[in-house]
């Protein structure tokens, strides 16, 4: 089952791109909004950042639905250039979702990478290739009489953190945010508010200044009061 969804202007999604999850985190804090998740989910390999729109996938247990094809296949084909996979597996550790094959389907997309509350496999195929993957852990077991794709473009769960379609994410090595659309410029304009301070604070620090006298004229740790 596909839904709809409205995708975030590709200049406002890019903004997001060399942003820190940290620093998004701080930002989401700050306007009350869920901050973010790692839960075990970690670049498989030393991986580049991705941001992009969210394109969701729902995995269930073979047998417990009829399907069309390859698990993956329907949200590989509505994904877009700079669009982020999002696969729930339900954090299963035993039951591979993805691999090789899809690797090179998702690059002839140019889909920026994909996350996955759960496992995959062929990962020293998938670093040759460069593309970049997140997920629970490794296994080297088949997809195959396991699992199957379920609903797309739906509402995930990924390490506890609700996704839906169309939304931000963005990955790193500290971990996962999703920002909603409709917040995204008011999200950009904090964390650019906060680097700006934090960068203020860093060049202090290396002038020699204590960092305790930074600290005290900084106001650091009320960055994240609600506005």
């Amino acid at each position: 089952m596909s839904a709809t969804f409205q995708r975030a202007p590709r200049e406002l999604v890019d903004a997001f791109q060399k942003i820190s999850t940290c620093n998004l985190s701080d930002a989401l804090d700050k306007l009350g909004l869920p901050s973010g998740t790692n839960d075990g989910i970690h670049p498989v390999y030393p991986c580049p950042r991705i941001a992009g729109t969210a394109v969701t996938m729902r995995i269930v247990p073979d047998g417990s639905r009829k399907t069309s094809g390859h698990m993956g296949a329907d949200p590989l084909d509505e994904a877009q250039p700079g669009d982020v996979l999002v696969f729930d597996n339900g954090g299963r550790m035993d039951q591979n979702c993805w691999g090789e094959i899809v690797t090179y389907a998702a690059l002839q997309k140019g889909v920026a990478g994909v996350i996955v509350d759960g496992t995959v496999r062929d990962v020293d195929a998938t670093e040759k290739l460069g593309f970049p993957v997140y997920a629970k852990g490794i296994v080297n077991r088949t997809a195959r009489n396991r699992n199957v794709q379920g609903d797309y473009n739906c509402t995930v769960s990924i390490g506890g953190l609700q996704v839906n379609p169309g939304e931000i994410v963005v990955a790193d090595i500290n971990g996962i945010v999703v920002i909603p659309v409709d917040r995204a410029r008011e999200v950009l304009s904090v964390v650019q508010d906060m680097e700006q301070k934090e960068a203020a604070i860093i060049a202090k620090i290396k002038a020699g200044i204590s960092f305790r006298d930074v600290d005290k004229d900084s106001g650091y740790d009320t960055m994240l009061n609600s506005q």
